[in-house]
């Protein structure tokens, strides 16, 4: 495991933006080869893990800065400007830590907390391949005498290679052979990276977020001990922001995605020759792709406007917890995520319309802009947060409660 000793502790928002801000640049060097080989980020993720970011939503009685939301999402978006890969991999850490707050138990905090603050990275290990629905875990959490046995596989496992810890879902089992459905209750075991019984194996090969390492983890009788185990459905049985921050997250990065693929565009188009019609001296007087240009800031900008809004109105809802106002806080994050993918697409895609044949070059390796969006924009259908958007819209009918993110 990472020696934890080293992290830095941030004492102010201004000074998390800042280092974000400056970490988005070092990571943006290299970020190109390293998708285009499949070089893994451990030299990174091990500057991510001191900076100190990674502490930033521990409570305030844990001896954390406990940041607004909008301050977190701003952090999410510089990261995945500067490398959606690394920008993806706290994601499930920051998630789960929110689980923490909701569910554990004051020594159950104090104790990962406390690891947080040192520089721990705690990556998912939640999804699972079918046939089953996403909704249900076939990974079973089973009581002995002395706490719980894990048995199972995960899949998506962002950022598990990293990880100091492995945060598991899964269904408790009372060592029977019925299989869970999406009822039976579930919990969240916090196990070490390297206990026995837990291997990681790097087979992620998506198109995109290819350093992410998203791959498969093998749960093989795994103990772990009941303080190291959070229940996890009750999360859902009032009330709840999890959800919608989690989407949140998840839009920040895509938000990230689109605002970097926009300053490539701009990049691109000052290495472009200009189209012969147009009778100009260099591409960016081109009348279209100035068109073109203030087409794709509208919507980039605009995710961009209204993620930060989004994220404002979470930190809202957060300080009066009701029905209506979770409900709302839900759908303005539906909005701002169907939004900022579009975006991430859209500015993925477009980005190539500025340079000219020459950006289509294997060499330069534009297409990852597009390959991370597409990619990531897949975590979950937008089709039915519009869905769900309409309803809310139409008739007041409150989004589902639920955990997946």
């Amino acid at each position: 495991m990472t020696d934890l000793a080293g992290a830095t502790r941030i004492s102010s928002a201004c000074t998390a933006l800042a280092a974000a801000a400056q970490l988005s640049k070092e990571f943006a060097e290299g970020a190109e080869a390293r998708d285009a080989h499949r070089i893994l980020p451990h030299e990174q993720v091990q500057t991510l893990k001191e900076s100190g970011l990674l502490a930033l939503s521990v409570p305030a009685e844990h001896g954390g800065l406990d940041v607004p939301f909008v301050v977190l999402v701003e952090v999410m978006r510089l990261l995945a400007h500067g490398d959606p890969s690394i920008g993806q991999i706290p994601h499930s850490h920051f998630t789960f830590l929110e689980a923490l707050r909701l569910q554990g138990t004051e020594a159950q905090q104090a104790y990962f907390y406390g690891l947080v603050s040192d520089g721990a990275l705690f990556a998912n290990a939640q999804s699972e391949r079918g046939p089953h629905p996403i909704d249900v875990d076939t990974t079973t959490l089973t009581a002995t005498g002395t706490g719980y046995v894990l048995q199972g596989r995960k899949y998506y496992s962002t950022g598990a290679l990293f990880a100091d810890w492995l945060i598991v879902r899964a269904s408790h089992s009372d060592g029977s052979q019925q299989v869970p459905t999406a009822t039976t209750p579930k919990a969240i075991a916090f196990v070490p990276r390297d206990a026995r019984g837990v291997e990681v194996i790097d087979d992620w090969d998506g198109m995109g977020q290819r350093t992410t390492a998203s791959g498969t983890v093998t749960l093989d009788a795994v103990e772990v001990p009941a303080t190291h185990v959070v229940e996890f459905s009750p999360i859902f049985a009032q009330p709840t922001l999890y959800g919608a921050r989690a989407q949140l997250l998840h839009a920040a990065l895509d938000v990230g995605i689109a605002t970097a693929a926009l300053d490539e565009a701009v990049r691109q188009s000052a290495k472009a020759r200009p189209h012969f019609e147009a009778s100009v001296t260099s591409a960016v007087e081109d009348p279209t792709l100035v068109q073109a240009a203030g087409e794709l800031a509208v919507t980039v900008r605009g995710a961009q406007a209204l993620l930060a809004e989004t994220a404002r109105q979470v930190d809202a809802a957060r300080a009066d917890l009701t029905d209506e106002s979770t409900a709302a806080a839900s759908i303005a994050v539906a909005i701002a995520k169907v939004a900022a993918a579009r975006a991430a697409v859209e500015a993925g895609s477009a980005l190539f319309e500025f340079g000219g044949t020459r950006s289509a070059s294997a060499s330069g390796n534009l297409s990852r802009y597009w390959r991370d969006a597409r990619t990531h924009t897949l975590h979950d259908a937008t089709r039915w947060k519009i869905r769900h958007i309409g309803n809310y819209t139409l008739s007041g009918t409150k989004p589902p409660r639920h955990g997946q993110l």
